[in-house]
């Protein structure tokens, strides 16, 4: 990642935060030049990030071999037309939230596997209330014993975190309004968020 220093984020609240919400990343491991990508959900807590991943999986062999990961969480993001500006000479951009994490991994056990399929399901099933919470204890024994085989669970001792949080900072005050107004009469959801991030700077800039 090479954010602009404007919209450069390292707060670590502020990161946590949009990890917490999205819940989910984009997990790249290196086999000798190449990428090797996965998606997982994930728990951070702390300096460390939790994910697990199908025991099939490339990655899961790559990790044993080369036990760096990068993850990527990305949040809500949006077309920006260079027209909204009311300012000459501007260019179309992209405004957007992320996250980047890097470390060392290791493999869970078994019960630290089990922990995490636990806390996973409590962290979003509680957005779901007033729907009883699905938990493990649901499933048979034998079904949970063999989900568990099929999986493997990996911890990563955060050793560097980034953000980049892109709301046209760089842009006067009227500029920033003015996009926020047309992003928030946008269909999408992402560009309807973006908007009212963009307020919510604004207010406390």
């Amino acid at each position: 990642m090479h954010p602009a220093s404007i919209f450069h984020q390292d707060d670590t609240e502020t990161l946590a935060a949009l990890i917490a919400e999205r819940g989910f990343a984009l997990v790249v491991g290196a086999d000798g030049q190449r990428p090797v990508v996965a998606h997982a959900p994930v728990l951070l807590d702390g300096d460390r990030l939790r994910f697990h991943l199908s025991a099939a999986n490339r990655l899961c062999q790559v990790l044993r071999a080369n036990p760096w990961v990068l993850a990527v969480i990305t949040g809500p993001d949006a077309y920006v037309s260079p027209d909204w500006y009311a300012v000459a000479d501007q260019v179309p951009t992209w405004n957007y939230l992320t996250a980047e994490l890097e470390g060392s991994v290791r493999a869970m056990t078994r019960p630290e596997t089990m922990r995490l399929l636990d806390d996973l399901s409590a962290h979003f099933e509680a957005r779901l209330a007033p729907k009883p919470p699905w938990t493990s204890a649901k499933l048979d024994p034998g079904k949970l014993e063999a989900m568990l085989d099929a999986i493997l669970g990996f911890e990563m001792s955060v050793e560097r975190r980034i953000g980049v949080v892109k709301l046209s900072q760089n842009k006067p005050v009227a500029a920033v309004a003015s996009v926020a107004r047309h992003l928030r009469g946008r269909k999408d959801e992402g560009s309807r968020r973006i908007a009212r991030l963009m307020e919510r700077a604004s207010k406390d800039a």
